[in-house]
C-alpha cells in the first residue's frame, strides 16, 4: 500500500433540482388550479474518519467527486426527490483545508468523526407554492440553487503520543521494532526510512502509548533536502519527542553534532517544535565499552548542555528500552494528570499545540510555493529544480499496527 499523505481534491454538491409549473386538469374539475411540487434538494458532501484507513492513496487518482442532484418536481404536488449525500472515507488524523482561501475547514481526529465539506444546493419551489386570493393561476416557479463547489487540500498527520527523531541510520526503526509489535524495514548497511511507521507499547496491564517513526531529517532538510520536511508535520501532533542518537556512527561522525543538525532543522521548520518535550537517547551503546560510554554521554551533555532526561540504550539488544518505555508512559500519564487538574498547564500545552500546528502549515505552505514557482520555471533564489514531486508506482509500503 502506498503512503499518501496530502492530497488534492475537487468536490461538487449537488444542485437543487427545479420547481414545477403545472395545473390540476380532471374531467368534471374545470378549475382544478395549480398543483406544481417542489424541486429535491441537492445531496451534500461529507468526509468521515475511518480507523481501517491508513493513507489517503484512494484519493491518489480520482480526484473529483460529484454529489447527485436533487430531481425536479412535478405536477399532482409531486416533490421532486432528494440527492443522496456522498460520504468520503478518510484516516483518522486527516485535515481539511479550503485551497483557495487556506482556511481549515475542520480536522478528524475521531473514529467516526464526520465534516460537511459542500453543501447540497436548496429546492426550487413549484407554482402551487406562489398561488394567493389574488393570483389563482400563478405561472411563476424558481431554480434550485448551485450546489457548493470547493477545491480542498487535505493532509494527514499520524497521530502519536511519541515520535522518533534523529538522522538517518540513528536506530529509530530497531528501537520501535524492540517495543512494539512493528516490524519496520531495518538492515545491517545504512539507509533510512521512507514512510512513518507506527507501534503499540504496551507497558504493563491496560497502559499503552503509540510511537511514530518518521523518515531520518538530513542537514538541509527544512529547506527539502532529501525527504525534506514532507515527513516533520507528523510530529506536530506528538506529546513527546525521543531524540535518537548514533553513540557510535560508522563513518566516526560526532554525536554531539548529529543532534545539533536536527535542533538546527527543527528550528528552521517550526521553532515552537524545538519547545516540545525532547528525551535524548544515547542508542548503540552496544557497540562500546562501558568506559566509552559513559565518556560519550558526558561530552554530549557538556557540550550540548543538556538538562533534559538522557537514557542510554541498545535498541538492537533491547537492553535499556523497557526502562525507557516506562519511564515514558509515566510522563505520558503524569502530562494527563496536570492537562486536568492544572488549568493553567492545559492552556499553555494547547497554545504551544497550536503555534506548532500554525508554523508547519505555513513553512509547509511556503515550500509548496516555491515548489509551484519552479514547475513554472521560475527560478526560486537562485537554487536548482532538483525536486521530483512525482510518485514512483512501485513506491515503498507502509505498516501501521493499531
Amino acid at each position: 500500500m502506498k503512503f499518501v499523505d496530502e492530497v488534492s481534491i475537487t468536490v461538487k454538491a449537488g444542485d437543487g433540482g427545479n420547481g414545477c409549473m403545472s395545473f390540476r386538469r380532471e374531467k368534471f374539475i374545470p378549475k382544478g388550479g395549480p398543483d406544481g411540487g417542489d424541486g429535491g434538494d441537492g445531496g451534500s458532501i461529507y468526509l468521515e474518519a475511518d480507523v481501517n484507513l491508513n493513507t489517503l492513496v484512494d484519493y491518489r487518482y480520482t480526484r473529483r467527486f460529484n454529489a447527485q442532484r436533487g430531481e425536479n418536481g412535478r405536477g399532482s404536488d409531486c416533490t421532486g426527490a432528494k440527492g443522496e449525500d456522498m460520504v468520503l472515507l478518510v484516516p483518522v488524523g486527516t485535515t481539511v483545508i479550503d485551497a483557495g482561501t487556506q482556511e481549515i475547514i475542520g480536522d478528524l481526529t475521531e473514529p467516526g468523526q464526520r465534516l460537511l465539506v459542500a453543501q447540497g444546493g436548496f429546492h426550487g419551489l413549484g407554482n402551487t407554492r406562489f398561488k394567493s386570493s389574488v393570483n389563482r393561476a400563478p405561472r411563476q416557479t424558481s431554480n434550485g440553487s448551485m450546489g457548493e463547489l470547493r477545491d480542498l487540500k487535505m493532509e494527514l498527520k499520524v497521530l502519536a503520543d511519541v515520535g522518533l527523531l534523529g538522522l538517518p541510520n540513528a536506530g529509530k526503526s530497531t528501537f520501535i521494532r524492540s517495543v512494539s509489535a512493528a516490524k519496520p524495514k531495518v538492515a545491517d548497511y545504512p539507509f533510512t526510512t521512507m514512510v512513518p511507521n507506527l507501534g503499540v507499547v504496551d507497558v504493563g496491564q491496560l497502559r499503552s502509548f503509540v510511537i511514530a517513526d518518521i523518515p531520518g531529517v538530513i542537514a538541509g532538510a527544512a529547506d527539502g533536502a532529501g525527504l525534506g520536511t514532507r515527513f516533520l508535520k507528523h510530529l506536530s501532533r506528538t506529546r513527546l519527542l525521543l531524540h535518537l542518537v548514533d553513540m557510535a556512527p560508522l563513518d566516526g561522525a560526532d554525536p554531539a553534532e548529529a543532534v545539533e543538525t536536527i535542533i538546527h532543522e527543527l528550528g528552521k521548520f517550526s521553532p515552537a517544535l524545538t519547545m516540545r518535550e525532547r528525551w535524548l537517547v544515547l542508542n548503540k551503546c552496544d557497540q562500546l565499552l562501558e568506559d566509552e560510554q559513559q565518556a560519550v554521554l558526558d561530552d554530549v551533555v557538556e557540550r550540548l548542555e543538556w538538562e533534559g532526561p538522557v537514557f542510554v540504550i541498545s535498541a538492537s539488544e533491547r537492553e535499556g528500552t523497557a526502562e525507557l518505555a516506562k519511564a515514558v508512559m509515566n510522563w505520558l500519564d503524569e502530562r494527563e494528570r496536570l492537562i486536568e487538574d492544572d488549568e493553567e498547564y492545559a492552556a499553555e500545552v494547547a497554545a504551544l499545540d497550536q503555534q506548532i500546528e500554525d508554523e508547519a502549515r505555513a513553512h509547509i505552505q511556503a515550500l509548496d510555493d516555491r515548489r509551484a514557482l519552479r514547475k513554472q520555471g521560475i527560478n526560486v533564489d537562485g537554487e536548482e529544480d532538483d525536486d521530483d514531486d512525482e510518485d514512483d508506482e512501485d513506491g515503498p509500503e507502509i505498516f501501521y499496527v493499531h
